[in-house]
């Protein structure tokens, strides 16, 4: 189960091992020949009372000679100078399962910083042995553990056998660089998970110089890395700030002239529904001279409206009921009729009228129009 309350632990030794490895994988194996001063392992295993030296180099083990314990005239000197790849192999003290034992502890996470210290304060209570009769060395499990615990694996030899088993070593004429234990082989390929039972006083004195250099060089080279991978990276984000600059400004002015488009096109459409309009009822003129041609000489109007497509005319004719025959008789107008009863005038004895007629479009429709009165 996902413990989201467990700390995050940024060791940022570790991650640059691991980059640094991961760069090398995508080297030629011929390069790293080149640059590399170490290659492949030279392992020194007692077996009895006696020392197997044997070679191994990217998993292939060769087996070299196997000699006498305290024997004085075998320098491993002699085989570097007859293979030059054992030249830069590293010398590594491997101890058998009956020279050393391992035994996996559990520790609260607290041990952690200082896990050498809190094992040898309580070696006595893991171990028959106390602190000054051995050599031991403490490996991190890796892994997910219990909450507030970490697993450790404890490997230790005695004193008295580790330094008879080094002076041995050196009596052939080389310095082990490690000792470890052959039922927990280190990896060399990820040290991240190493050990060492060798004592600090006689472990390898390292210079400082070369590592400084060499890690100047790495420092160097990322350096030019991240500065080819975020120039360009820079160079496209200016360039695109300067078209996203110009396309606003682009975006700005499509939309102005859009919007007069737009505007455009409204007075456009306007225009046409007046045209449209206009077209489809007959003018006005046009109405009057149709009326008058119509209507004979002796009915005369006194009021004449046109509104909504309607025409009313009022008026005086000696037969008034004649007159809707003759509108309807036109295909301008249509449905024609009375707006009010006919009456007659007591002094010119006419028939007063008020007749409403409908306007006809093209298609037959009445339209609506402006107002003329007269």
């Amino acid at each position: 189960m996902l413990n989201l309350n467990s700390t995050i632990d940024l060791n940022f030794k570790q991650f640059f091992r691991w980059w640094k490895r991961e760069l090398s994988f995508l080297l030629p194996e011929k390069i790293k020949q080149i640059i590399s001063d170490k290659q492949g392992l030279i392992i020194i295993s007692p077996k009895g009372g006696q020392l197997v030296i044997t070679f191994n180099y990217r998993g292939q083990v060769e087996p070299l000679v196997t000699i006498d314990r305290g024997q004085k005239d075998f320098n491993l000197q002699s085989l570097f100078e007859k293979d030059e790849r054992l030249a830069k192999a590293i010398v590594i003290l491997r101890l058998s399962e009956h020279d050393a034992l391992q035994k996996e502890l559990g520790l609260p996470l607290a041990a952690k910083e200082n896990l050498n210290q809190v094992v040898a304060y309580e070696l006595d209570r893991y171990t028959p042995f106390k602190a000054e009769q051995v050599y031991f060395a403490v490996k991190l499990v890796p892994g997910v553990n219990e909450p507030g615990q970490i697993k450790v694996i404890m490997i230790l030899t005695t004193r008295e056998l580790l330094d008879g088993l080094y002076e041995d070593v050196k009596a052939l004429g080389v310095s082990p660089a490690f000792v470890d234990y052959e039922g927990l082989p280190n990896s060399f390929e990820d040290p991240d998970y190493n050990y060492d039972l060798l004592p600090e006083n006689l472990r390898q004195k390292t210079a400082k110089l070369p590592q400084l250099i060499h890690y100047s060089l790495i420092t160097l080279t990322c350096l030019l890395l991240v500065a080819v991978i975020a120039m360009p990276v820079l160079f496209e984000y200016q360039t695109v700030n300067l078209l996203r600059s110009k396309a606003e400004s682009l975006e700005k002015d499509a939309k102005k002239v859009k919007a007069m488009q737009s505007s455009i096109d409204a007075v456009i459409d306007e225009t046409n529904q007046l045209i449209k309009e206009k077209n489809a009822t007959p003018e006005v003129i046009e109405m009057l001279n149709t009326l008058s041609s119509l209507i004979k000489d002796d009915t005369w109007l006194s009021y004449l409206q046109y509104s909504d497509g309607h025409v009313q005319i009022q008026g005086e004719s000696p037969a008034a009921s004649t007159l809707i025959a003759v509108l309807e008789e036109s295909p301008l107008f249509i449905n024609a009729r009375f707006a009010s009863p006919v009456t007659q005038d007591r002094i010119s004895k006419l028939e007063r009228f008020q007749i409403t007629v409908d306007v006809a479009t093209a298609d037959g429709t009445v339209k609506t129009e402006g107002e003329v009165s007269e």
